[in-house]
């Protein structure tokens, strides 16, 4: 009996830990956060499949980021030309997870269970 819960519990573990690699590995295929930028904290836009800046003191707050060019709005983003090419190509990595990024000074690495 006590053999048997072992077992279950070292396959939930297992399980568990290789949803959690799974889960890590997405953001690895997203394009690095912008750097240079007055904006440090970043926010994947998975729909757009760009970043969007979430940092508070930017004076890019809200706007997207595409190609070395901010856009204010979504439409704005939506038609510019690079953009139009990028969203229809095979390389596009629109409609995924939210992910949030820091860049900069003390950005670091975030903690966490899976991340």
């Amino acid at each position: 009996m006590k053999q048997m819960k072992t077992k279950q519990l070292l396959t939930g573990v297992i399980s568990a830990t290789m949803i959690a690699a799974a889960g890590c590995g997405n953001d690895e295929e997203l394009p690095p956060v912008p750097e240079g930028t007055d904006c440090g904290d970043w926010e994947w836009e998975a729909d757009e499949g760009v970043w969007e800046c979430d940092d508070d003191a930017s004076s890019h707050r809200g706007h997207y980021f595409y190609a070395g060019s901010w856009f204010a709005s979504k439409n704005s983003l939506r038609s510019s030309s690079a953009y139009k090419s990028y969203k229809s190509s095979s390389s596009f990595k629109g409609g995924g997870s939210v992910s949030k990024s820091s860049s900069g000074f003390g950005s670091g690495s975030s903690g966490g269970f899976g991340g």
